[in-house]
């Protein structure tokens, strides 16, 4: 349905590529690596993953052809907005919205792609408008692009650096009335790194909001090498960085994660020891115990029953069970920074959903997609004109 709106990527990092004609009935057999240059392609069997997959690899990229093609910044852009909370009808596409000020610790980016976040619909819905910003609204929270306009007290980025991150410190107490979802935005020093230089700008932006929550909340857990961890959810846009990076970055002794069927050996690829199917049994009543519960899916009351005695579990959304606890990301760019060698090495690697990217066209359509709950990985936004 909306795999023809996808535009080509200009990154020459490998792509995970499925070969559609060894796809019955929807299950894949093989999938190909695919290497520009030098490289070659190797064939792994798999017995079931999703179609349309898109997992990055590593390897070195030049300056983007988009990067290339930044010119003056004009007074008024295009952008989604919305004046009133509802659903994805109240969405509008403008285009005569002003570019935002930078002000002295901000940089001004042309956006080139951006990616989705359940607490971008909550927030559109009115959740938590008592602690949001004025309306109207410019949506989006993860953006990756080109810094064009630097602010007086930046210090450490200039103009014709390509950056990612999430534009807003705290998700929600405050949020910027002038979000990512626009051609330009306007975003502080503190809360951006220098794009992975493996990655092309649809990737970077899948991954900052939700690895940020990744990495805070496991150290929330005092998460450390050699323990073990659930997470629900696995196949999610936090849950598939929770994974990783509790394998390759924390240095888990196990992870196992829940998914419905035709994700299962998505999670093993993903690092996952233990791939857990939520359709045909509960996790809860496994015989084995972990030292932290990653809840990213609202199951609190039943993760409670899976933690080992004096474990940790950490609750995204739903009601909360103690000793389950709930945090709210704080966005900072120095956690992308340490995470970058990591990204670069291929050791974590962004995903995006196969229905995407989406065409900055077909926003409502994206919106709608994401409010299913049945994404893997993160829906991006990319190109934007």
């Amino acid at each position: 349905m909306y795999a023809a709106a996808t535009a080509p990527l200009t990154s020459t990092s490998p792509q995970l590529k499925l070969h559609p004609s060894l796809c019955p009935n929807g299950i894949s057999l093989g999938f190909s690596l695919t290497f520009p240059g030098k490289y070659t392609t190797k064939k792994i069997p798999l017995s079931s993953v999703n179609p349309g997959l898109r997992i990055s690899a590593s390897a070195s990229s030049p300056v983007s052809a988009e990067a290339s093609k930044v010119s003056s910044v004009p007074a008024e852009m295009k952008a989604w907005m919305y004046g009133e909370y509802g659903g994805v009808d109240v969405l509008k596409l403008e285009s005569n919205v002003s570019v935002p000020d930078v002000k002295e610790d901000q940089v001004l980016i042309k956006v080139f792609a951006a990616a989705l976040n359940p607490v971008d619909f909550k927030r559109r819905q009115g959740k938590f408008k008592n602690t949001d910003s004025p309306l109207p609204t410019v949506p989006g929270y993860d953006v990756a692009g080109v810094v064009v306009k630097v602010g007086s007290q930046v210090k450490n980025i200039k103009e014709g650096d390509e950056v990612y991150g999430d534009i807003h410190e705290k998700a929600l107490d405050g949020p910027k009335q002038f979000g990512s979802l626009a051609e330009y935005t306007a975003v502080e020093e503190k809360l951006l790194a220098l794009k992975p230089k493996n990655l092309d700008f649809a990737q970077a932006a899948a991954l900052p909001l939700a690895i940020e929550t990744a990495y805070e909340g496991l150290e929330k857990t005092g998460f450390s090498a050699g323990k073990s961890i659930l997470v629900l959810n696995g196949a999610g846009g936090v849950g598939s960085l929770v994974i990783q990076l509790a394998k390759q970055v924390f240095g888990a002794s196990k992870v196992a994660a829940t998914a419905s069927t035709g994700k299962l050996e998505f999670l093993k690829s993903l690092g996952a020891d233990l791939a857990i199917d939520y359709t045909k049994e509960n996790f809860e009543d496994l015989p084995e115990k972990f030292d932290v519960v990653y809840d990213a899916i609202g199951q609190c009351d039943r993760a409670v029953k899976a933690v080992k005695e004096g474990g940790s579990v950490v609750a995204l959304t739903g009601a909360v069970t103690p000793p389950g606890f709930r945090f709210v990301v704080t966005s900072n760019g120095e956690v992308l920074t340490k995470l970058n060698p990591y990204l670069e090495s291929g050791k974590v690697k962004p995903v995006i959903d196969p229905k995407g990217p989406f065409p900055f066209s077909q926003l409502v359509e994206a919106f709608s997609y994401l409010e299913t709950n049945r994404a893997v990985g993160k829906v991006v936004i990319h190109p934007i004109p």
